[in-house]
C-alpha cells in the first residue's frame, strides 16, 4: 500500500467513476482497475462491486475511506512542518524573557515580530534566567533572552546589549533631567538593602559586584519582582541595584547613583537549543529581535 493508491481509491470513492478518477489522477483508467483490484488484495476485502456499467463502493470501503483520508491528512501535516518555512510556520512558539526585558525592551520588536509572522503562534512566558535556562533545555521554550554569564554547551548564545545596573535610593525630588549621581562605597556599608533573592544569576552578579566594592550588604528584604522593589524603594525601605531600563527616563520617587569608575553592567543575550537542525521560524526571530533590540540600545547611548 502506498500514497499514490490511497489518493486514486479517494479520488474514485469522491467521483464514483473510475473514468473521472482517471483523468483527475492523470492515469488510464486501466490502471486505476489495476490499483483498487491490489488494493483490495492487500486488504483482503473487497472495496468495490459492480453494478451494471458502475463500480459501488461496499461498506468496506466507506470504512476504509476515513483511514485514507487521516493519512493523507497525516502525510500533509508532515510535509507542512518540514518544509519550515518561517512566513507559514504555524506551530506553537515559544518565547521566554525576564519580565524587566518584557516590559521595557521588547514591546516593539514584538509588535513587528507579529506583523512580520502573522501566522506564528507565539506564546510568550515570563521568567528569570534560571527558569528560561531550564525550559530551553528541556525543549519548551523555542528562544529566550537571558542575563550572562552562563556557561552552558547545550545552547546557542548570541550576544544583544549591555546594560548598567544603577543604585538606587528614595529621593524626595529626583532630578528632573535623571541624571546619575555619585556615591562612594563606604556610604553603602550600613544602609539597608532590597535585592533579588539568593541563587539567581542577577543576585549572583550583584554580590560579586558588591564584593568587589568591599561591602557586605545588609539585606533586609528579597523580592523578585523589579516593580515591587522600585515601589519599597521609594517607600523608604532602602536601596537597591535596578536595570537602568527598568528605572525609565526619569527617577520619580528614585535616586539613581553609580561608584565613580566601578561600573556594574550586565551583558543580555538570546539563547536558543543547541541543534543540527534548527527551526527556521527560530532562526528568524532570533535575527529579528538582535536586530531591533541592538539598534535600540545604539539609540539609547547605553554606554557598552
Amino acid at each position: 500500500m502506498d500514497l499514490r493508491q490511497l489518493e486514486i481509491f479517494l479520488a474514485v470513492m469522491e467521483h464514483s467513476t473510475v473514468t473521472r478518477a482517471a483523468e483527475i489522477m492523470h492515469i488510464s483508467p486501466g490502471a486505476v482497475s489495476l490499483q483498487l483490484k491490489a488494493l483490495g488484495q492487500e486488504l483482503r476485502t473487497p472495496l468495490f462491486v459492480r453494478s451494471g456499467k458502475r463500480i459501488v463502493p461496499t461498506p468496506q470501503a466507506f470504512r476504509f475511506q476515513e483511514h485514507a483520508r487521516e493519512v493523507l491528512r497525516k502525510v500533509g501535516e508532515i510535509h507542512r512542518d518540514f518544509a519550515d518555512v518561517p512566513a507559514e510556520d504555524s506551530r506553537p512558539f515559544h518565547f521566554a524573557s525576564g519580565a524587566t526585558t518584557l516590559i521595557y525592551r521588547l514591546g516593539g520588536p514584538l509588535r513587528t515580530l507579529r506583523k512580520k509572522f502573522p501566522h506564528a503562534d507565539l506564546h510568550v512566558t515570563v521568567g528569570a534566567t534560571e527558569k528560561t535556562v531550564e525550559g530551553l533545555l528541556e525543549r519548551k521554550f523555542d528562544l529566550g533572552i537571558i542575563s550572562l554569564p552562563w556557561s552552558q554547551p547545550d545552547l546557542t548564545i548570541v550576544p544583544l546589549y549591555q546594560e548598567e545596573l544603577l543604585i538606587i535610593r528614595p529621593a524626595t525630588a529626583a532630578p528632573k533631567d535623571g541624571s546619575v549621581a555619585n556615591i562612594r562605597p563606604q556610604e553603602l556599608a550600613s544602609v539597608p538593602f532590597l535585592l533579588y533573592p539568593h541563587g539567581s544569576n542577577m543576585r549572583d552578579l550583584m554580590d560579586r559586584y558588591l564584593q568587589d566594592l568591599g561591602v557586605s550588604p545588609r539585606v533586609v528584604m528579597e523580592a523578585d519582582d523589579t516593580e515591587v522593589i522600585k515601589r519599597l524603594v521609594e517607600s523608604g525601605f532602602g536601596y537597591s541595584i535596578l536595570p537602568q531600563y527598568a528605572l525609565g527616563e526619569r527617577g520619580r520617587g528614585l535616586q539613581r547613583l553609580r561608584v565613580p569608575e566601578k561600573r556594574l553592567v550586565r551583558q543580555q543575550a538570546l539563547a536558543m537549543p543547541k541543534t543540527d537542525y534548527p527551526r527556521a521560524l527560530t532562526v528568524m526571530v532570533a535575527e529579528h529581535l538582535k536586530s531591533a533590540l541592538t539598534e535600540k540600545n545604539q539609540l539609547s547611548g547605553t554606554a557598552p
